[in-house]
């Protein structure tokens, strides 16, 4: 270990806002020196397995020889490009990808900033679709408790009202018509009462709502809850019988960590609206897409407007779209449902065992995705600090202790990441 430091910590804590903590009683942060395949090494000297892909991105790990090659590349061309007016051959050939391997009604490609832009997106061009149709009554959206969706001001009106970070804004923030979280699990029985349950909401609202919004089988930041598919396939059928847009948000689910490439395949269904982001870049850089059908795009266009009204300033940035290219080839080009499965089989017994501790609720999996959940919020900073001298990164939220690693992890890594949460455990370190 070496302690030459050259990040100010000092300067971080008195002037740099981290994601969802205090300027006042800051969560610490743990100065990175640089991060490769699925170790993250600090400057402090340590080298810390990755169980959190980077908030579920870097599905390839760190410092990639292939991206970094297609970002090298691409800087020598152009970095970026304003894509009003004009176009260029990293847009154009992602944009071909995604309609190839996304739902086959998906043939339309809106190129956004992030997963919440691609959100915003997605709920206006619902919106307008009603209006250049002419309707104007369907102005809300539809959408299960136990989402999450970004946190941008559309996005965050979808959000679950009450448990999430955003239920401090429900003033400000559009109405919307919210139905029961699903509660049958992915691999048990699917009770058909919540799909009459659904029902009893569509028949009510089904005239004020424009779409419904949902995160394909797995609810993320919500409460990680792993859903039934029958529940998504009522959902489409019922969005078909009651004229209702659906919009499914594959930010996190999307590119393989369910097991699927795109979590709406295990219910074998097709989204009117699908929102990308995270994982499309391998981690790399920002960037996401919304995805819709000809029956959107052309009803939108032949509105009143004429036009989707949205256009980032970074729109179609060419650095992103090559990275993002060579990212789903790296994905496409590999045993990558092999890679999931034994992900999967590592973490389902690995975490097993931390049931038999009697401060945990709950263990369960699905593809690339191992959960841990307690009976009492975590307490991040005590926690976080034992798993960085234990030489692993994980970063838990409210209740829940859940890895989602890197593909390109080891089971030796797998195996001491989930042996570091049972240790966490065992130890009380929450």
């Amino acid at each position: 270990m070496h302690n030459k430091q050259t990040i100010d910590l000092d300067f971080d804590r008195e002037h740099i806002w981290h994601p969802y903590t205090s300027m006042t009683t800051p969560l610490p942060v743990y100065p990175v020196s640089h991060a490769k395949a699925n170790r993250i090494f600090l400057e402090t000297g340590e080298a810390l397995i990755d169980g959190m892909a980077s908030w579920w991105s870097a599905i390839h790990g760190y410092c990639h020889p292939v991206l970094n090659e297609a970002i090298t590349k691409q800087l020598g061309k152009m970095s970026h490009v304003m894509f009003g007016g004009l176009t260029h051959k990293p847009a154009v050939e992602l944009a071909k990808k995604l309609v190839e391997i996304t739902p086959s009604t998906l043939n339309k490609v809106f190129l956004a900033d992030s997963g919440s832009v691609s959100v915003e997106v997605a709920i206006k061009m619902a919106l307008q679709y009603w209006l250049s149709q002419g309707i104007k009554t369907k102005q809300k959206l539809m959408t299960p408790l136990k989402g999450y969706h970004g946190d941008t001001f559309a996005a965050m009106s979808v959000c679950d009202p009450v448990n999430s970070m955003h239920s401090m804004y429900s003033g400000f923030l559009p109405e919307h018509v919210f139905v029961p979280a699903p509660v049958s699990r992915f691999n048990e029985t699917f009770d058909i009462h919540e799909a009459e349950t659904l029902e009893v909401y569509f028949k009510e609202h089904h005239q004020d709502v424009a779409a419904f919004i949902i995160e394909p089988i797995v609810q993320n930041a919500g409460g990680m809850n792993f859903y039934h598919p029958e529940y998504l396939r009522h959902i489409r059928a019922l969005c078909d019988k009651y004229n209702v847009l659906l919009i499914c948000d594959e930010i996190a689910t999307g590119f393989g960590r369910t097991g699927k490439l795109f979590a709406v395949e295990h219910a074998d269904i097709e989204p009117d609206i699908m929102c990308i982001g995270k994982a499309l870049t391998g981690g790399m850089m920002t960037l996401s897409a919304t995805l819709t059908t000809s029956k959107v795009a052309v009803g939108i266009s032949e509105g009143e407007a004429g036009v989707l009204m949205h256009g980032p300033t970074f729109m179609g940035n060419p650095l992103a779209c090559e990275t993002a290219c060579a990212s789903i080839d790296l994905l496409l080009e590999q045993p990558w449902q092999e890679q999931i499965v034994h992900i999967n089989e590592v973490l389902t017994e690995q975490l097993s065992k931390c049931k038999q501790h009697a401060n945990v609720v709950d263990v369960r999996t699905l593809g690339a995705i191992g959960v841990v959940e307690l009976n009492r919020r975590v307490d991040v900073a005590k926690i976080q600090q034992f798993f960085v001298e234990k030489g692993v990164w994980i970063r838990p939220f409210g209740k829940l202790i859940y890895l989602m690693p890197p593909y390109i992890s080891s089971e030796t890594c797998l195996e001491k990441l989930c042996g570091a949460i049972d240790d966490a455990i065992s130890q009380n370190m929450f």
